[in-house]
């Protein structure tokens, strides 16, 4: 036999479940005996799962092709620049530290793939970008 004790209303009740076949329930609350029949059971909810649909097209880091005279610096995903490490005439080499970017709270580090000399810088620090906009030119 379950017990339980309930509130309504600021009104205290005493529930007693004497017994349950089927759809019908024999309790007792506050010393009143009763017979309760259920239309239906309860379902109990479920949590829901969260189901994502796989990528069309798998990400692909950026490369530079190495025979190409001017090398395009873009960004790689949506966010605000955070800092500016080179200047227009810089000379700089491969894996030298470009640019910061600020994307979802995390600040990710632009750097260089390929050596060269900055030609033009098409951003400034607190501008947002979108993925793709082009940040830097190299020659």
């Amino acid at each position: 036999m379950k017990s339980y004790k309930f509130k309504v209303n600021e009104n205290g009740y005493t529930v007693n479940i004497k017994s349950h076949e089927d759809n019908v329930i024999n309790l007792e609350v506050n010393g009143t005996t009763y017979d309760v029949i259920l239309k239906a059971d309860v379902k109990k909810t479920k949590t829901p799962t969260l189901v994502r649909a796989a990528s069309k097209q798998p990400a692909v880091p950026l490369k530079v092709d190495p025979k190409s005279t001017k090398t395009k610096i873009v960004a790689p995903i949506p966010g605000t620049i955070l800092s500016l490490n080179v200047k227009v005439g810089d000379t700089i080499k491969e894996n030298d530290l470009l640019l910061v970017l600020e994307a979802m709270k995390m600040e990710n580090n632009i750097i260089a793939e390929k050596s060269g000399v900055v030609t033009s810088i098409k951003v400034q620090v607190g501008e947002q970008v979108l993925q793709d906009a082009l940040l830097i030119e190299l020659e």
